[in-house]
Formats: structure tokens, sequence, C-alpha cells
């Protein structure tokens, strides 16, 4: 869960930007790592039967020894189109090519491939790919074509069917794959019984390949645990028996099969690069559901209420995923995801207000006990358990606390660290507009405005701040924090620079309000004290 210094990627980055600003003076030298790739200790036991396939026949092995041709094998027999969606089938019956129409999703005025042709990775399995354990049967079901009635298919408003036959010498495989138009889908697979075999809901999509978000495969098990496993991070063979979710996902987008009943025997096995190829296994008629696309939240929900468990946020999930369903409210409500951002923000402010205030009230106190703390560190110079205990005396006379100041703050990053994810997160906010400038809330600001009024922000929010720094090197760092997240946040997608911008802006008129308030308790304290010393 933890990563070295060295490498900074962009969570690493915010999480540097935030220990800084809150807690700067604490050293450190490892940072948190939002991507979760362990998997459940406790496996279940395989059956002889999947574990020969692994052992004796692995699917990357019959890959390896039988898919000799990936050009060959990539004829395609069907297409299947719709007005969100293009599919296309290959001579192995397989789903190989998938393009999104919606605007939203487009690159440069083009569907975009959620598979994009990769030839080094030619032997990964692929959307609906069946693989048999009986290694002379799987070579003869990688070098004979499937067959299908239809050669192209048309989705409108009702779900269409089209089905692909395989011949082998003593086996006849049917697949009738009934397709949606939301991306969702039903496959009945025909193979008679004796014959085990493995499904693939095929390896995660191809298009957010930056090293910062999570690319891997997703398990929902019987118990509702979630279980990822991360590219990188697959060795040998992990059974998960009578799964509900087995997914294969980026950050964005998934394919994946799904079952009411808890009925997928799912093992995951890992490919040269140490990445998880999720397969089911089965033996005979078998009846599958699954979805190719966006991990939209409402979509998922629409098809089944389990799948909205593939958008997931990391080890602080649990916090996130409330967070996202409060935007989303916040969107039905203004009808546009930037003003529910600010929304969003103002509502965790006025919920952390009174952590805020007694943060501030405790940091005003540090700074005017400031002069008294220098003369107690030249009167005890070279004595530091004589300081020490003069020290903690002058804090408990002034009711002050060293963590007060720091710790109302601290406690306040697994919400700004939640946020974060549902931010970064967030298909919906793809393509989603804000103002006149900002045409894309997902992808980075184009002008850099919003990195620089919100590091103007923070700068101003610095100056309106009590601060007792008794290490000037402190005080330096904390002078160029405004720069450092400036620099953090240029690349950041502007959805998230609006919240940090936003949430300044609300921090420095929560200042002023507090800055206000200790003047007039203290003015009130120093009327009560002349008053005291009249009456004396």
């Amino acid at each position: 869960m933890f990563d070295k210094i060295d490498n900074l990627n962009s969570q690493t980055r915010v999480l540097i930007a935030v220990l800084l600003a809150l807690a700067f003076f604490v050293p450190y030298s490892y940072f948190y790592q939002p991507q979760v790739a362990e998997n459940n200790e406790t496996q279940q036991t395989a059956t002889r039967e999947m574990q020969n396939v692994v052992t004796t026949n692995a699917p990357n092995q019959v890959a390896q020894n039988i898919v000799k041709a990936p050009t060959q094998n990539s004829t395609i027999i069907a297409t299947i189109e719709s007005a969100n969606f293009t599919y296309k089938i290959d001579r192995l019956g397989r789903i190989t090519e998938v393009n999104l129409k919606a605007e939203k999703y487009q690159k440069d005025s083009v569907a975009l491939s959620l598979f994009p042709e990769d030839v080094a990775n030619a032997n990964n399995p692929k959307i609906l790919e069946i693989r048999f354990s009986d290694s002379l049967l799987n070579q003869q079901a990688f070098n004979t074509p499937y067959s299908a009635n239809l050669n192209s298919l048309t989705i409108q408003d009702k779900p269409q069917s089209i089905t692909l036959v395989q011949e082998l010498d003593n086996v006849k495989v049917e697949k009738i794959l009934t397709f949606y138009p939301n991306g969702y889908y039903e496959a009945q697979i025909n193979i008679p019984q004796n014959y085990t075999y493995f499904v693939s809901p095929g390896m995660r999509p191809s298009v957010e390949n930056d090293a910062y978000v999570f690319k891997g495969v997703i398990v929902k098990e019987s118990d509702n645990t979630i279980t990822t496993i991360e590219d990188g991070d697959a060795q040998g063979q992990k059974n998960y028996a009578n799964a509900s979710i087995i997914a294969a996902v980026d950050r964005y987008y998934a394919t994946l099969f799904f079952s009411n009943n808890n009925t997928l025997n799912t093992t995951i096995l890992s490919n040269p690069s140490e990445n998880p190829m999720p397969f089911i296994s089965a033996n005979g008629e078998l009846k599958l559901e699954g979805y190719i696309g966006p991990k939209d939240y409402r979509l998922l929900e629409s098809i089944n209420p389990n799948l909205t468990d593939v958008v997931e946020y990391g080890v602080i999930t649990f916090f996130a995923k409330p967070l996202f369903l409060l935007l989303d409210k916040l969107y039905d409500l203004c009808g546009n995801w930037g003003w529910a951002i600010i929304l969003l923000t103002l509502i965790v402010r006025v919920v952390l207000y009174p952590l805020t205030y007694k943060g501030m009230v405790s940091m005003q106190k540090l700074k005017d006990l400031a002069p008294k703390m220098k003369e107690l560190q030249q009167k005890y110079k070279g004595e530091p358990q004589k300081l020490q205990a003069h020290m903690m005396e002058l804090y408990k006379k002034h009711g002050a606390n060293p963590m007060g100041g720091c710790l109302p703050l601290l406690l306040q990053m697994p919400v700004f660290f939640a946020i974060y994810r549902v931010l970064f997160n967030a298909i919906e906010l793809k393509g989603a507009d804000w103002l006149l400038w900002i045409t894309d809330l997902s992808v980075m600001d184009p002008y850099f405005i919003l990195p620089i009024l919100m590091g103007g922000t923070m700068y101003l929010q610095q100056h309106l701040t009590p601060t007792a720094f008794n290490d000037p090197i402190q005080a330096k760092i904390f002078k160029f924090l405004p720069l450092i997240f400036t620099i953090f946040f240029i690349t950041f997608p502007s959805g998230l620079v609006l919240y940090w911008f936003v949430n300044n802006i609300f921090s420095i008129i929560q200042q002023l309000l507090i800055n206000k308030a200790l003047e007039r308790k203290k003015a009130r304290e120093i009327a009560e004290h002349k008053h005291k010393d009249k009456d004396d």
C-alpha cells in the first residue's frame, strides 16, 4: 500500500501537497497509493480439473502454443452496430473490437476503441473466448473457425441475437449472443457435458494507460468482499468460487461477467507481464450476463445495482462512494457537474467548520505564546528536559494544545482524499463543461487559469492564517506551498482543481470570520481584565 518516494505519480503528488499543507513539519518517507492490489489470502480450493488446466494446459500456454497468427485469427465474421457502440466478432467467436460512438468518449472526433490492436499482447484472452481443459481439443478449437447466422446486426430499441457455431471433431460449440443498446449482453453457451472449459470476459480495456490509475481485475466474492488484482501484481493462479462479478477495468471502462446467484467460479491467471487474465470455469451448458463499456454509475445501476461496485475507489471506497452519490444528487439539482462540485465543496466546508474553528483557535493561541516560547528556549538552551517541562506548563496555563492546530486538519484528510478519488475516477465528468473555457472537467485546464487561481487563493489564505513557526526552514517551506501546489495541479483534471480552488475561497471566508470572532473574544477579555483591575 505504500511506495517509495521516488515513485512520484499523480496520486502521491497530491498526497505530498496535502501533507505539506497540513503537517509539513512531520518527517515522512513513504506515501499512500490508493490502488489496492492485494488478493484475499483465503482462497477456495480449486477442483482437480481446474488445477490440471492451469498446470498442464494453462490458457496462456495454449495461447502461446496455438495462436501463432493473430492477424489470421482476427478475421471478422460479424459486426454488431448500435447508436452507442460497434462490436466485431472474429473467426474464433470472440469480441475483439469495441468502439464507443458517444461524443463524450470520442478522441479527435473518432469513435473510441477500447481494445486497440496490440500485437505484443495478441495471446491475451478476448471477450467470450473459450479455452478447453483438454489440450488436443483446445488446439483444434483454436484452429477451427466459427460460422455465424448473420454477418451484421443492427440494434435499435430492442435487443437482437446472433448465433455462432463451431464444429469440432466430437464437439459442437454454440454461442447464442443477445445484445442490448446499453452495452449489456446475454450469452448462452451450449457445449456437451463432460467437457470442462473456461470463458473469459476479456482483458481490461486499454484506454487509460497512465501509471497512476488502477488497471486490472476486480472480483466480488459471494461474501461481498471486493478483491482487486492490479496489472503487474498477478502471480500464479487465484481461484474465487461462487463470485458475483468478475470485471477487467481501467480508470473509466470495463468488460465483465456478473451473476445474481453467485455462480461464477473464477480463475485469475498471470500472463508473462504478470497482468491478470480472468476466466470462469464451466462444464456443459452455461448462461452468462455481461457488460462492455464505460463505468457510468447510473448506467451500471440500471443494468444491475450490484455492478456499481465496479466503480472502485481503493481503500477509501466506503467513504468515497457516498460522496459521489451526494455529488450525483447535487448534479440532479443544478444540472451541471461544475456547479455540483461547488455545492459539494460548500457542504463539506459547513460540515467541517467545527473542526476548522477549533484548529484555528488553537493556532492563534500558539501564535500568541510564540514570544514566551522563544524566551523559554533561550533560558533553557542545552537543557531539553527542563525546556520540555516548562513548555508543557506554559501550554497548560494558557489552555493551548501543541497538536490542537494540526490534529483537526489531519482528521480532514480522509475527506480530501475521498473527494480526490471521486473526482479523479468519475467518468461522468468526461465531456462535462463549466463556464466558458472549461469544456471537459475530466482533463486539465487548457489555459491553466484554475491552477493559477488556486495558487493565488492559497497564497492569500496563508496570510490570513495564524502561524507560529520556531523553525525558519519550516516557515520557508510554508511560503513556497502555493507555488508547489500550483505546479502539482497544473496537469490535474480541472474538476479536481475546481474543487480545491473553491475550497480555498470558502476557507478564506471562514478564516476572515474566525479572525473577527477571535478579535472580538480577545477584546472582551481585555475589557474584562481592565474592569477587574478597576474593581481591585
